[in-house]
């Protein structure tokens, strides 16, 4: 009996139908072994000795897989054919050489491109053992990754109370999405004017052509600052003749694309179809691992994860013929295309993404496949057979036209593009994330000579605009060029730093959230080294030469760690006011806008005689004045957010007192009043404002009602007690007694009928207390040597350890929510 691991149990499912019943295929699930979340895990201090924890969820499995190899005559480690499927098959290897699961067996390790019948029988051919430098790099990023993390987080939980944690490469990928930012907000738009006339050749037909000179000079695209230079030019050109100066038509040819890598596939499902990267990977890990067709499982694509673009000649041939047979010979090349990887640290060790199958056309494949799926397989259908086509023929046509009128001379140019020969683009074109198309109309038949009549003239006002905000895809762009990160990583850096709420897509483009920026702020201020781009990306080629067996994986860590263990040990002496001041003059522009009267920026605007700064509290930085706690004014960080702070809105009819927007610490809210107008010990009223409604869009009936909640609607039939409906953390609700029920949609908190709460209150008591209110028994991991059991346990904020709490500032503290974040980026 031959035993053999892989991942995952869809993928031994199919494997195993492959192979036979002389073969066992047993799943991992995935890694089996962790560094357990807590100091010491990695020791600097004992040649970076790490200490592995078997995952509880794994020991089961990996006991059964010990129980497999008892009658087994060999072991055959399959996961996947990167770095990261070695350290899983490593892993695998050593947790049953510690049980002595292991007696005589032969020991292979086997690696496919693609789960296909043929792939896998050809992999059991050819064995080899594990790669020892693949698993040496994956220890060193494992070991960098969870060092920055514990040793950099707990500094940001001490100086930036509020904020969660920072991770090698997460904070140099945040850095690129705030340094946008400070670009936008320092940006100062210029005026501009482009003057572009409609002409008539002697046969009728009409094209446009720019102003591009004048007098002997040239004119640029922002040469014509202001409106009366624009009136003098179109006074010029309205009294001008105009001819043809020359005609110049120049054959083009454009290539088609190469086929996918990670990267490329995230870049394009983006700008095509909205996916967000990790989305993308999960597709794509479903087509990798086989869908069922016609019985069988079968992969529809091969590997998902690589940086190669070359592809298997074999499937070269195939998709040459498929080119002929769909689209004739004069689209097939006399060659094969072959591809280099352009991306900084490239790792050409693998296939680019493409079908494991040529044959299989996207319209056959939709029907045995859902929406995303279907869409995922044709993008990358086309683009491998698209790669292998023909180039497509172009004629680019240039004409020149001069305009005299009163001795001047002014200088016109029309640009036009014609296909000859649409080569690949019958089949595919890229997505272009700036949404712009090139210039494909056609120019009407000229010769340099021929007399031109003005039709119309056109004198239009511009004004520059900021760089865009990053999109995912020019994201994962900018990442791959400047050699951050590796593509299996990019969609887990976006994810984690949406998830902190470090950033925000809006609109499908990523803004930086003011706890990334002061997160940013933080680390280029005290640790500017380790979010240099070009040391992030110099680091990548340290741990890729580990790869190659070129270098040791401790020296790379020594080196690494001795200069960053400096930097923390000079700020652990800073105090938090201190890292406050550099970070409240670093973040000056973003915190302090312009005001309108052009008073001092800092004056604070309730009780004007204090000076806003920056402060820190439970939940992160905010703006507040210094003379709290007299004056209590405070307010987010963005500037914009000075325009909804304190805002008034009117009077409430029934108590005379004033309703305000107020943006506070925690979020904006509205309030009833000031603390002027009650009494000693009272509090002025208060109340949320529901998620998704801006405090701009808020005004004096919405603030009425949401300052009425919670409200009665009613006495329960039965009981005679009261149901009153709010908002609440979960968002609105109805109660009776001790009983929540949210509200379904349709519903509004504001009109809600008795009727309708009752059925709803009904209908949570039947269904029985939910996980979040219920008692939770926890999870015992253990016993205390003083106070007794420990259990793990549901939270508001997570899993948390009941028996005992360690402090904030205890880096090994075990919480869920911090866990992951504790331990640095997890990106391999």
């Amino acid at each position: 009996m031959n035993i053999v691991i892989v991942e995952s149990p869809a993928k031994a499912k199919t494997i195993n139908k492959y192979l036979g019943s002389s073969y066992e295929v047993l799943a991992s699930f995935g890694h089996v072994r962790d560094l357990p979340a807590k100091n010491g895990s990695v020791d600097p201090d004992a040649n970076f000795k790490m200490i592995w924890e078997v995952d509880p969820k794994a020991a089961g499995r990996l006991n059964d897989i010990a129980k497999s190899l008892k009658n087994a005559d060999r072991l055959i480690l399959a996961t996947d054919p990167d770095r990261e499927g070695e350290a899983i098959s490593w892993h695998v290897l050593e947790v049953l050489k510690e049980k002595r699961a292991l007696k005589d067996q032969k020991i292979e390790r086997v690696v496919f491109n693609a789960i296909t019948k043929q792939a896998v029988t050809d992999a059991m051919k050819h064995p080899r053992q594990i790669d020892g430098a693949l698993v040496d790099a994956y220890m060193a990023r494992r070991a960098l990754d969870y060092l920055v993390g514990f040793t950099l987080s707990p500094v940001l939980w001490r100086k930036l109370p509020g904020a969660r944690s920072a991770g090698r490469v997460q904070s140099v990928a945040l850095r690129l999405v705030c340094d946008r930012e400070l670009e936008i907000e320092k940006f100062v738009a210029r005026e501009y004017w482009s003057l572009v006339a409609t002409l008539l050749t002697p046969r009728g037909d009409a094209f446009e052509a720019r102003l591009v000179g004048a007098d002997g000079k040239k004119i640029q695209r922002l040469d014509i600052g202001t409106g009366a230079e624009a009136e003098n030019f179109k006074k010029a050109l309205e009294a001008a003749a105009y001819a043809v100066t020359a005609v110049d038509a120049k054959p083009a040819r454009r290539n088609p694309q190469a086929p996918f890598t990670t990267s490329t596939l995230q870049q394009e499902a983006s700008r095509k179809y909205g996916f967000a990267p990790a989305h993308t990977m999960r597709i794509a890990q479903r087509l990798y691992e086989g869908i069922d067709i016609g019985g069988e499982t079968t992969g529809l694509i091969t590997y998902m994860r690589t940086d190669g673009v070359q592809i298997d000649p074999s499937a070269i041939t195939q998709a040459r013929k498929v080119i002929g047979e769909d689209y004739g010979n004069a689209y097939v090349p006399e060659a094969p295309r072959q591809y280099q990887a352009k991306a900084k640290n490239a790792q050409e060790a693998h296939e680019a993404i493409r079908p494991t199958d040529m044959s299989r056309r996207p319209d056959s494949m939709s029907r045995k496949l859902d929406s995303d799926q279907a869409r995922l397989y044709e993008l990358i259908w086309k683009r491998t057979i698209a790669s292998q086509m023909e180039a497509a023929e172009l004629e680019r046509t240039t004409v020149d036209i001069t305009a005299k009128a009163g001795g001047r001379t002014l200088e016109l140019r029309a640009t036009g593009q014609v296909v000859k020969f649409d080569g690949f683009l019958a089949l595919y074109q890229e997505g272009r994330d700036d949404e712009e198309d090139e210039d494909s109309r056609r120019l009407p038949a000229m010769s340099a000579g021929d007399g031109l009549k003005r039709q119309s003239l056109a004198v239009t006002q511009h004004f520059t605009e900021p760089p865009p905000r990053f999109s995912e895809a020019s994201l994962v762009k900018r990442m791959e060029e400047l050699g951050i990160g590796r593509p299996s990583t990019y969609a887990s850096i976006l994810q984690v730093l949406k998830d902190r709420g470090y950033v925000k897509l809006e609109k499908k483009r990523l803004h930086g959230e003011d706890k990334g920026r002061v997160v940013v702020a933080f680390l280029e201020s005290f640790f500017s080294r380790y979010v240099e781009y070009d040391f992030t990306a110099n680091l990548e080629e340290q741990l890729d030469r580990i790869s190659n067996n070129e270098i040791s994986w401790q020296q790379v860590l020594k080196d690494f760690w001795n200069g960053f263990i400096g930097a923390v040990d000079e700020i652990k002496d800073l105090r938090v006011a201190q890292v406050l001041d550099v970070l409240d003059d670093m973040l000056g522009q973003h915190i302090y806008p312009p005001r309108a009267d052009g008073g001092d920026i800092r004056q604070c605007p309730s009780c004007g005689n204090g000076r806003l700064n920056l402060k820190a509290g439970k939940f992160g930085a905010f703006v507040g004045c210094s003379n709290y706690p007299e004056c209590r004014y405070t307010r987010q960080l963005a500037a914009d957010s000075e325009a909804t702070a304190d805002r008034s809105l009117g009077q409430d009819p029934d108590t005379g007192r004033d309703v305000w927007v107020k943006a506070g610490r925690f979020g904006p809210y509205i309030q009833l009043g000031e603390q002027k107008d009650y009494e000693e010990g009272e509090k002025p009223k208060r109340a949320g404002i529901p998620k998704g409604t801006s405090p701009g869009d808020v005004e004096l009936e919405l603030a009425l009602k949401l300052l009425s909640l919670p409200r009665e609607i009613g006495k329960h039939p039965e009981t005679g007690q009261p149901i009153t409906a709010g908002l609440g953390r979960f968002g609105p609700f109805v109660k009776h007694e001790k009983t929540y029920a949210s509200l379904e949609a349709g519903d509004e908190v504001f009109d809600i009928g008795l009727n309708r709460a009752v059925t709803l209150i009904a209908e949570k008591v039947a269904k029985g207390p939910s996980r979040r209110f219920g008692a939770d028994p926890g999870k015992a991991i253990g016993d205390h040597p003083t106070l007794g059991t420990v259990t793990v346990k549901s939270g508001r904020y997570g899993a948390i350890c009941h028996r005992r709490r360690r402090q904030r500032d205890d880096p090994g503290r075990v919480r869920k929510g911090h866990r992951h974040a504790a331990a640095g980026d997890r990106t391999d």
